[in-house]
C-alpha cells in the first residue's frame, strides 16, 4: 500500500475549498435532426460547445437575437423541448498527441477501436488561424506516392495541397492508401480522415492498413455516414489539429480527407435545418470559405518554426466527370493542382486510371529528385502527344515510319506506367524502369510480356546496383556512368525476352 498517495489525497482535500460559480443556463425550444433551437444562452460565442441532458453536446452555430441555433454532436432523440441547456465555457476541442498513432477516434477524442481509453495530456481547438505568410517555407521537398505515373508526371511535394477527384469506383481512395503505405520508410506520419463513408469502406481501410503495418505511423478520424451531420462537419477540422500537433514539433504529416464532397453535402444539411440562405445548387454563401480555411493550414514550415509540413490529400467526387461543378471548382481553385482519375480508363483496365492530360501539379518537378527529374522531364509532354497520335491513327490514316514508332513506345510507357493497388514502389525501381522505357530499351518485347519484364528489371536493378539506387535517393544527379550501368542490367534483361518472342513467332501455329 503506497502512504505516500494517500497523504497527498488527504493534503489535496485539507486543502480544497469550495467555491460558488454562476452557470448561464437555456431552454430548449424546439429539436431537429441534427440541430436544435435554445433561448436563454445571452453570453454564448460562437462555436462554443453546450451541454444538454444525457451527457448531449452541441456546438452553438447560429447567434441570432432572440435565440441560438445548436448543432449537435450526438443522437438527438433523447432531447425535447423544455430540456436545460448550459454553456461549457470553451471552444470545442479534441485530443492531441502521440498516443493517437494506431488509433481510430472521432472529432471528439472518442474512441472508435475497442483499444481502451484514449489518455492524452493535450488538447487543441478544432478552428485554429493558418500559419502566417512569413512562416512557410517553398515546398521542395519530395513526398513519393510509390506510384509511377503521378511521382514521375504529377509530382507532389512536403506540405502541398494536392486535390484527388474523379466519379465513383475510380480508385481514388485506392491512390489515397497506396500513398500512405509508401510512407513507411520516409518519416511521415499519416491520418486518414473519413467523413460520411460506410462503415464497411472505413473497415475495409483499416484492415488494409493494420495488414500492411500502417498503423504504427498512421491514425485514423472517421465520421461514419450515420453519425450527425454536425460531426461529420467538424471531423476534417479536428483531424488537422491532430495533424498540426505533430508538424508543431518538426514533423512531417500526411493526411487525406475522403471525402470533401460529403463534408460540402452535410454542412449544407445543417445550413439549410438552420434555415441560413441557399446559393448555387442550395449550398449556403460561404461553403468557399469552409473548405478555405481548412486546407490553408496545409503548409511548410519555416525552420525556426520548427521546420514541419502538413501535406493535403483531399478527395472529392465528380459526377460524369464533370469538373466543373461547384464543390471540384472550388477546390481546384484552393489546391495547388489536381489528379484527375478517368472512368474510360478504369474500364480499359488502365489503373490507376489517371487522366495525365488534365492532371496538374503546381509545384512541378522543384519537388522531384534530381535523378528522377532528369529522366521525366519530358515524358508528360511525351505521353500526351502519343495518345493524341494514337486517337488520328484510329481512323485508319496511313502513318509513317517515325510516327509508328513513337505510338509503339507510348503504348509501352502506358504499360509501364500501370501498377497493381497496395504495391507502392520504391523511387530507384521507378527511375530504372522509366529510364529503360523512355530510351526505348523495351521497345522489341510484345505489349503483353512488359509487365514481366518490368518486374525483372526492378528485381536485377536492385540486386546488382544498389548503391545507383542510394545515390538517388539522397538527391544526387545520375551520372553518366551510372545510367550506362542501369541500361547495361536492363538491356541484359530485355534481351531475354526479347529473344522469346522472337523464338515464339517462329515457331510453326499450333505449337508452343
Amino acid at each position: 500500500m503506497n502512504l505516500d498517495l494517500f497523504a497527498s489525497f488527504d493534503a489535496a482535500l485539507a486543502a480544497y475549498r469550495p467555491t460558488l460559480a454562476a452557470v448561464e443556463t437555456g431552454v430548449v425550444e424546439q429539436v431537429g435532426q441534427g440541430i436544435a433551437r435554445v433561448s436563454g444562452l445571452p453570453g454564448v460565442e460562437s462555436m462554443e460547445l453546450v451541454r444538454f441532458p444525457n451527457r448531449v453536446l452541441g456546438i452553438a452555430f447560429n447567434l441570432d437575437p432572440k435565440e441560438v441555433g445548436v448543432v449537435l454532436l450526438s443522437d438527438s432523440n433523447a432531447l425535447k423541448a423544455g430540456d436545460p441547456v448550459e454553456r461549457v465555457g470553451r471552444v470545442v476541442d479534441t485530443p492531441v498527441g502521440f498516443e493517437l498513432l494506431g488509433r481510430v477516434v472521432n472529432a471528439l477524442g472518442e474512441p472508435l477501436d475497442e483499444a481502451g481509453p484514449l489518455l492524452t495530456a493535450e488538447r487543441s481547438p478544432l478552428e485554429r488561424p493558418a500559419p502566417a505568410i512569413m512562416q512557410r517555407a517553398p515546398v521542395s521537398i519530395p513526398l513519393a506516392t510509390g506510384i509511377k505515373v503521378i511521382d514521375a508526371a504529377i509530382p507532389i511535394g512536403r506540405g502541398q495541397r494536392e486535390l484527388i477527384l474523379g466519379d465513383r469506383q475510380t480508385g481514388k481512395t485506392a491512390l489515397a492508401i497506396d500513398t500512405i503505405l509508401n510512407q513507411a520508410d520516409q518519416n511521415v506520419i499519416c491520418v486518414y480522415c473519413g467523413i460520411g463513408q460506410r462503415g464497411a469502406a472505413v473497415a475495409r481501410v483499416i484492415d488494409d492498413l493494420r495488414r500492411r503495418g500502417a498503423l504504427r505511423y498512421t491514425f485514423l478520424v472517421v465520421a461514419a455516414g450515420e453519425d450527425p451531420p454536425g460531426l461529420q462537419v467538424l471531423t476534417p477540422y479536428a483531424a488537422t489539429s491532430m495533424a498540426e500537433w505533430f508538424m508543431a514539433r518538426g514533423h512531417d504529416v500526411l493526411i487525406i480527407y475522403d471525402d470533401l464532397t460529403r463534408h460540402a453535402q452535410a454542412y449544407r444539411e445543417l445550413s439549410l435545418l438552420l434555415r441560413r440562405p441557399p446559393g448555387r445548387e442550395a449550398y449556403p454563401g460561404d461553403i468557399f470559405y469552409l473548405h478555405s480555411r481548412l486546407l490553408e493550414r496545409a503548409t511548410h514550415l519555416r525552420p525556426e518554426q520548427g521546420g514541419g509540413s502538413l501535406s493535403a490529400l483531399p478527395i472529392v467526387e465528380t459526377e460524369a466527370q464533370n469538373l466543373s461543378a461547384y464543390i471540384p471548382t472550388n477546390l481546384i481553385s484552393i489546391t495547388d493542382g489536381q489528379i484527375v482519375l478517368s472512368p474510360e480508363l478504369a474500364r480499359k483496365g488502365i489503373l490507376p486510371a489517371v487522366d495525365v492530360g488534365q492532371s496538374v501539379s503546381r509545384v512541378g518537378g522543384k519537388t522531384q529528385l534530381p535523378a528522377y527529374r532528369a529522366i521525366a522531364a519530358e515524358l508528360r509532354l511525351a505521353y500526351a502527344q502519343f495518345e493524341e497520335l494514337e486517337t488520328f491513327a484510329r481512323f485508319g490514316t496511313r502513318l509513317d515510319e517515325a510516327t509508328r514508332r513513337t505510338i509503339e513506345r507510348g503504348r509501352r510507357v502506358r504499360e509501364v506506367l500501370k501498377q497493381p493497388p497496395y504495391q507502392p514502389l520504391p523511387v530507384a525501381e521507378q527511375v530504372a524502369v522509366l529510364l529503360a522505357v523512355t530510351e526505348g530499351v523495351f521497345d522489341p518485347i510484345p505489349l503483353e510480356q512488359i509487365a514481366a519484364a518490368e518486374q525483372t528489371v526492378r528485381t536485377q536493378v536492385v540486386a546488382r546496383c544498389p548503391e545507383i539506387g542510394s545515390r538517388i535517393v539522397s538527391g544526387s544527379l545520375l551520372s553518366a556512368a551510372d545510367r550506362d550501368t542501369l541500361l547495361a542490367v536492363v538491356r541484359v534483361v530485355v534481351a531475354g525476352f526479347a529473344s522469346d518472342a522472337t523464338m515464339q513467332a517462329s515457331l510453326p501455329l499450333g505449337e508452343g
